[in-house]
C-alpha cells in the first residue's frame, strides 16, 4: 500500500503524496512549500547555502537537531522527522531570533545569499548547547569554560565548516555566533516536548512504502525486512546519508530506480562496545561514529574534524562511506590500519571479512548484488593493543571540507623494553591506488624491525613498490608518492622510542599560531 510522506514542518504535520522519490528537500521547500529563504548554491552539499535543520525524536522523548544540506536529501527520507528552515526563526511579534539579531549586530552578512545557511547552522548549534544558561554569565565571557555550555570559538568554527561565504569574511560571522549566546533568549523558544509529541503521532512500526510513477521507496524498520527487500529485488538501490547518491541525481541526472533507505533501521543505527570490539552499525552517521572511535583512539580527532563538513557528517554514514569504496574515501585507511572488519548481510546469511579484503578493484567489491554492509567492527585498545602506536594524516589543499590528495594511516604494536621493536605493522593509504590499499612491501620492511631512522628510510623506499599513483587535478603522481613517504617519516618522528615529537611540533597551523602569538607578545612588550 502506498503511503504519504509525513513530517513536521511550520508547526504542523505535512503529508506529501505527489512528489518524486528523488525530489530533494530543497526543491520541495522552494517550489512546493514556497519557503524560499533556503538557497541553492552548489547542489552538491559543499557551499551550505541550502542548510536546514532536521529533528528526530529521541528514545528519551526529546528531539535531536542536526544541520544538513537540503540540496542532496531526498524528500521521502523526512518521513517521521521534523524540518526547520530560516522561516521558522521569525518570532510571533515579528522580532528576530537571537541568531539573526547577532548577525545584524555583528555585520555578518553582505549579499546575503549564504546567510540563511549560516543562520541555520548557528541555530542548530544554539539549540544543541541550550539557551537556558545565564545570559549574564555568557556576557561575562563563559565560552569554552567547563562550567558553561556555550561553545568556544574553535567549536563554533568547526560547526560552520559546511558554510562558505564569498564576500563577508568569516570573522564577523564567528563574532555573531559568539554574540548570539549573550542576547536575551527568544520570546518563543522551541517547544521540544510539543514537537516530540507531534513526531510520536507519525512514527511507523513497519516498513514505510512510498511510490511515485512506478518508482518505489522503502524505509524498513528491521534488518530482516531490509534483507528481504534486497533478496526479492537485488538491484534496489541502498540509500543511507545521500551525501554521494544525492549528487547522482542533482549533477548526473541519473534514474536511481527503486530505493531502500536504511536510515530507519534501528539495529543499524546502534553502536555496541565490549572488551574486544567497537561495533558500529552501517546506519550510524559519520559524526556519531567518529565521536565514539575518538574515545578509544584520540589520534582520530583531527581526521574527524577534517572529514568533509558537519552537515555532511550529520547525514552521511560510516557504513555508506565504506560501502561506496571510493579510493579517496577518508575513513577506510584509518579503519584498515586499526584492523577493522566489515560485516555483510545477504538474505539470512551474515559473513565477515577484513575491511581491506572488501575492495577488489576500482568500484568493485567482494559483495553479491543482494548483500549489504551491516556493520563495522573496530578492535578496542585492550590487552596487547594497549601499546598500539597509531596515526592518521590527511594531505589536501584546504584544511576544512576538502577531498584528500593523500590519506595515510599507520599502526604497529610497540614491543621491547623501550618499545623499540615493531610488531604487526599496518599501513594503509587512500588516493594512492584504485582502492584503499595496504602497503605490503613497506610493512614487510617494518615487521619485527627496530624502530630506527634507517628502518623508516627503508620503508619509505619500499612504498615505491607498493603504489604507482595517478596524476589528476588534486596532485601529480610524484607529489602523492613523496607525500606518502613524508607522512611515514612524520609517523616515525611522532612515535620513535627516544625523544618523540609532539604532534603540535609538526603541525604547520599550530606552529604558525604559536609564532603569531609570540610575535604579538614581543610587540606588546616593546610598547
Amino acid at each position: 500500500m502506498n503511503q504519504p510522506i509525513r513530517f513536521y514542518h511550520r508547526n504542523a504535520i505535512r503529508e506529501v503524496s505527489d512528489a518524486g522519490v528523488t525530489r530533494t528537500v530543497l526543491q520541495y521547500l522552494r517550489e512546493d512549500a514556497r519557503c524560499t529563504g533556503t538557497k541553492e548554491g552548489c547542489a552538491e552539499g559543499d557551499c551550505g547555502a541550502c542548510t536546514v535543520v532536521v529533528g528526530e525524536r529521541t528514545a528519551e522523548g526529546g528531539v535531536s537537531f542536526k544541520a544538513v544540506n537540503a540540496c542532496i536529501q531526498f524528500l521521502p527520507t523526512l518521513d517521521g522527522k521534523a524540518l526547520f528552515t530560516v522561516e521558522d526563526l521569525r518570532q510571533p511579534d515579528g522580532s528576530l531570533h537571537p541568531v539573526q539579531q547577532a548577525m545584524v549586530d555583528c555585520h555578518g552578512s553582505q549579499c546575503g545569499f549564504c546567510t540563511p545557511g549560516f543562520v541555520m547552522s548557528m541555530w542548530s548549534l544554539y539549540e544543541k548547547h541550550g539557551h537556558e544558561h545565564s545570559h549574564e554569565q555568557a556576557a561575562q565571557g563563559c565560552a569554552g569554560k567547563a562550567s558553561c555550555s556555550v561553545p568556544s570559538r574553535d567549536e563554533i568554527a568547526n560547526a560552520l565548516t559546511g558554510n562558505l561565504c564569498r564576500c563577508t569574511g568569516y570573522r564577523p560571522i564567528l563574532d555573531a555566533a559568539e554574540q548570539m549566546f549573550k542576547l536575551d533568549a527568544p520570546k518563543a523558544p522551541v517547544n521540544v516536548k510539543a514537537i516530540a509529541a507531534s513526531l510520536a503521532t507519525i512514527e511507523r512500526a513497519e516498513t514505510f512504502h512510498y511510490e511515485h510513477r512506478g518508482q518505489q521507496f522503502d524505509a524498513p524498520r528491521t534488518v530482516e525486512a531490509l534483507a528481504a527487500i534486497k533478496a526479492a529485488r537485488p538491484n534496489t538501490r541502498i540509500l543511507a546519508g545521500s551525501t554521494d547518491i544525492g549528487l547522482w541525481v542533482t549533477k548526473q541526472m541519473r534514474d536511481l530506480g527503486d530505493i531502500v533507505y536504511v536510515g530507519q533501521v534501528e539495529a543499524m543505527r546502534a553502536i555496541d562496545v565490549d572488551e574486544q570490539w567497537i561495533r558500529i552499525g552501517a546506519g550510524v552517521t559519520v559524526e556519531r561514529a567518529y565521536a565514539e572511535l575518538a574515545k578509544h583512539y584520540p589520534e582520530l580527532e583531527e581526521m574527524w574534524l577534517r572529514f568533509a563538513s558537519l552537515p555532511i557528517r550529520n547525514a552521511g554514514t560510516l557504513g555508506g562511506n565504506v560501502a561506496n569504496g571510493s579510493p579517496i574515501g577518508d575513513s577506510m585507511p584509518g579503519l584498515i590500519a586499526l584492523g577493522a572488519r566489515v560485516v555483510l548481510r545477504g538474505g539470512e546469511v551474515e559473513r565477515e571479512l577484513a575491511l581491506e579484503d572488501l575492495y577488489l578493484a576500482y568500484q568493485k567489491k567482494d559483495m553479491a548484488e543482494h548483500e549489504f554492509v551491516l556493520a563495522l567492527k573496530v578492535p578496542t585498545r585492550s590487552g596487547a593493543r594497549a601499546n598500539l602506536k597509531f596515526r592518521t594524516y590527511k594531505v589536501s589543499k584546504r584544511f576544512d571540507s576538502d577531498i584528500s590528495a593523500v590519506c595515510a594511516a599507520f599502526s604497529y604494536l610497540a614491543d621491547g623494553e623501550h618499545g623499540e621493536t615493531i610488531r604487526e605493522p599496518r599501513i594503509a593509504f587512500g588516493g594512492m591506488a584504485a582502492t584503499p590499499k595496504r602497503a605490503s612491501h613497506a610493512e614487510a620492511v617494518l615487521a619485527d624491525a627496530q624502530w630506527h631512522e634507517a628502518t623508516v628510510q627503508a620503508a619509505m623506499i619500499a612504498l615505491g613498490n607498493d603504489y604507482a599513483p595517478l596524476s589528476d587535478m588534486r596532485a601529480t603522481s610524484e607529489y602523492r608518492l613523496e607525500s606518502a613517504k613524508n607522512t611515514l617519516y612524520r609517523f616515525w618522528l611522532e612515535t620513535r622510542p627516544h625523544n618523540p615529537l609532539a604532534p603540535q611540533a609538526l603541525n604547520v597551523r599550530a606552529v604558525a599560531a604559536e609564532s603569531a602569538d609570540n610575535a604579538d607578545s614581543i610587540e606588546s612588550s616593546a610598547v
